[in-house]
């Protein structure tokens, strides 16, 4: 479950190296930031890129970005989108499926707080 804000997101996590080592490291705790229809939040997960990581995303998938060692929730267009894409800032681990419209998010604002915990 990743609460932000006002908003709940129950997640299936995905049977993948990254989605282990982020079920190891709950509960985490962060401030969301933003940039376009995207919420991300630092983590203490450290974990590489993974074969079939990814830049483009669909709304729901759950993603880790390697670069920032940071979860990232993309639900629409971002600064570098191309067209109607979900567009990440480079290429991410998904982790996560949301069980839950991740539209939600919008209301997101830099600094809400952030939990990833078990439900």
């Amino acid at each position: 479950m990743i609460t932000a804000g006002n908003v709940s997101i129950r997640v299936e996590v995905l049977d993948t190296p990254t989605g282990k080592a982020i079920l190891d490291a709950l509960p985490i705790q962060s401030g969301a930031q933003t940039w376009g229809e995207e919420v991300y939040f630092s983590t203490p997960v450290s974990v590489e890129r993974e074969q079939g990581a990814r830049e483009v995303v669909e709304p729901g998938e759950i993603a880790y970005w390697p670069d920032g060692d940071a979860i990232a929730i993309g639900f629409g267009r971002t600064p570098i989108s191309q067209g109607d894409e979900t567009r990440l800032a480079s290429p991410c681990n998904i982790w996560g499926r949301s069980l839950d419209d991740v539209k939600a998010l919008a209301s997101v604002q830099p600094g809400d707080a952030i939990t990833v915990a078990k439900a």
